[in-house]
């Protein structure tokens, strides 16, 4: 039998500016400048985040951005 595949911890927007080192703010302004996209979002507008995914949309903005 395989093993299970792990299914990624979806952050709240705090939590994921914790593991990040920055404000929640910061990442609501990002998500609402289309910076970021979050994993998910509840029926209620919530965003969800997957930290690797986070991190890879951040290398991607690093690399268009030439940094």
């Amino acid at each position: 039998m395989p093993p299970k595949e792990r299914r990624p911890r979806l952050l709240l927007t705090s939590e994921l500016a914790e593991e990040l080192g920055v404000s929640a703010r910061l990442i609501q302004q990002y998500r609402q400048d289309g910076i970021l996209t979050p994993t998910m979002e509840t029926p209620k507008g919530h965003a969800r985040w997957d930290l690797e995914d986070v991190r890879t949309q951040l290398r991607a903005l690093r690399k268009r951005t030439g940094d």
